[in-house]
Formats: C-alpha cells, sequence, structure tokens
C-alpha cells in the first residue's frame, strides 16, 4: 500500500534555510526494524513516523529515528511532524494547541496563523543549570579555544538532554570561529552530553541571538537548527538574567556558517520555554517501501 509521504525544511527563514526531516505520515503496522531501515536508508538526521495516539488527551503519536536509532524527543522533528499532521488533516488544534505524543510524553504545540504565515511552538522540557564557569569541567577551555567568552559563563543544562552552553562576545567572532571538533567531541564524550551550543547576542534588526551548535556527542559537526538546544539557552538566559532585554524572548539565527538561514522563534513565560518557527514543505509525494528491510 502506497504512504503519503513528506520532505520539509523546519525553521527556514528563506526557501532551502532550515533543517531537512522526513516524514512518514502513516506507520501503522510498520515494525520498529521497518521503520529503523527506512530512517537508514533516508539517512537524514532525523526521520519521524505518524500514528494514532494511544495515550488520552493525545491529537496523535510520533517516532523519531536517526538513521542509527530511536530517540524520545528531538525539537525540530516535533514540530515538523505537527506542520505534517496539519497538511495532511490527521487532527485539528483544540484551543490553538495540538497534543504530541512522543518518547517524552504528551506534549504541547502552539499553533499561530495559517498557511504561509503558520508559526508552530513546542513546549520545551523542563531544564536545570547543573554546572557553570570555566572550571565547571577540565576540558572546556580546549573546547571554547579560539573564542572570546561573553557576558554569562558557560553551563552545563540538562532538559531532555545535556549540552554545554557558552555566550561569545559578540556576533562576527562566533560566526568567524573555527571550532575544534575534537576537543568539542572530548567535552561531549566525558560529560555524556551532546556537545557544545555557542550563542552570541546581536543588534540585527531581524534576530536578537545567533547560536551555532556543535552535537559532536552525536557524530554531527555542526546542526543548522536546533530547537532542544534552543530551549537550553532560552531558560538559562531567563535564569541568570529574569529582567533582562532577551528574558521575555528573542529570535534566533542559527546555520549560516554551514549554508543555511535559519530562524527560530522563542517565547519565554515565566519557567516556560516556547521554541518555534515556520515549515515549508518541500517534497509531497508517495513512498513505496516494501521488502527492503
Amino acid at each position: 500500500m502506497s504512504i503519503r509521504y513528506l520532505h520539509l525544511d523546519v525553521f527556514a527563514a528563506t526557501a532551502g534555510g532550515g533543517n531537512h526531516l522526513g516524514v512518514v505520515t502513516d506507520a501503522t503496522g510498520w515494525t520498529d526494524a521497518r521503520m529503523q531501515a527506512f530512517a537508514r536508508w533516508t539517512n537524514l538526521v532525523e526521520t519521524t513516523f505518524l500514528l494514532p495516539p494511544s495515550q488520552p488527551g493525545a491529537s496523535y503519536r510520533v517516532r523519531i529515528f536517526t538513521p542509527h536509532k530511536e530517540i524520545p524527543f528531538a525539537g525540530h522533528p516535533s514540530i515538523g511532524s505537527a506542520h505534517a499532521v496539519l497538511l495532511c488533516g490527521l487532527a485539528e488544534p483544540v484551543d490553538g494547541v495540538l497534543w504530541q505524543e512522543c518518547g517524552a510524553g504528551v506534549l504541547p504545540i502552539r499553533v499561530e496563523g495559517e498557511g504561509d504565515a503558520r508559526q508552530l511552538l513546542l513546549k520545551s522540557p523542563r531544564s536545570l543549570v547543573e554546572k557553570t564557569g570555566r572550571d565547571a569541567h577540565p576540558l572546556i577551555d580546549d573546547a571554547l579555544a579560539g573564542i572570546g567568552l561573553g557576558k554569562l559563563p558557560p553551563a552545563f543544562v540538562s532538559g531532555g538532554r545535556h549540552w554545554w552552553l557558552a555566550e561569545c562576545a559578540d556576533e562576527a567572532s562566533l560566526r568567524q570561529w573555527k571550532p575544534d571538533h575534537g576537543a568539542i567531541g572530548a567535552l561531549a564524550k566525558a560529560t555524556d552530553s551532546m556537545g557544545l551550543c555557542a550563542f552570541a547576542r546581536s543588534s540585527h534588526p531581524d534576530y536578537q541571538l545567533v547560536v551555532r551548535a556543535l552535537p559532536a556527542g552525536v557524530g554531527i559537526v555542526e546542526d543548522p537548527a536546533s530547537g532542544a538546544a534552543n530551549g537550553l539557552i532560552a531558560a538559562y538566559i531567563a535564569h541568570a538574567e529574569p529582567d533582562g532585554p532577551l528574558a521575555h524572548g528573542y529570535v534566533v539565527s542559527q546555520g549560516r556558517e554551514i549554508g543555511h538561514d535559519a530562524s527560530l522563534t522563542v517565547r519565554i513565560d515565566g519557567d516556560t520555554v516556547w521554541i518555534g518557527g515556520h515549515t515549508n514543505t518541500i517534497i509531497d509525494g508517495t513512498l513505496h517501501w516494501r521488502n527492503y528491510d
């Protein structure tokens, strides 16, 4: 039986600027092995599979696979999957919210606007700042070699996943930085974390923060658009500067250093962080996957 398949551009500021996502819109009857085999074949950072919900109150269920394993939660696959659900008419928002069932539980996704102007925002998992300072780990200096630091100290933050966060002195130096990926990988391995996410404040009229995510802990050199990581940055900023200019939200520019152009919207309501943006449908076609697994 043929199945509708979407290839999406998530968090895109311009066409092709976001993060790739493949979505199998009806994975009913698919085994774990079949999902993994297809995700390995697409070779995208993540491929998602939509299913009917199994939890009360959920609008739909999503399973998220990298080419190598299933993961419980990730930001851009959640936003892209919600876009696919709306596009295919698989569920309708209730009071402006879709409820996504995934490995991390049942999570709300705000639906704002319609059509090309529609923006989806995901509630980030609760975060915890576990350590701060350049002395938080002996490998942090090597991972930050070649970049000047900004106002906030480096931090080790958890929330679904662990990341090292570092504010850099200014936008220009962050964009020009040549990271030592080996050193970042060593830090990630030693601390069982995703890697390093560096950010800098900006005076640009279209965005207030620039982000570079370097998830060496999962074998990725640089990520063009990072929903989960940006949720942790937002929580750290709100925690450290509750009365600061970014404490209630801002817009992020990410990915230009690797040929992308992503834009993420951050909303901060007290201790709740919402991360979202726009999604473009690039390919809307029919999937034929028979006897390949």
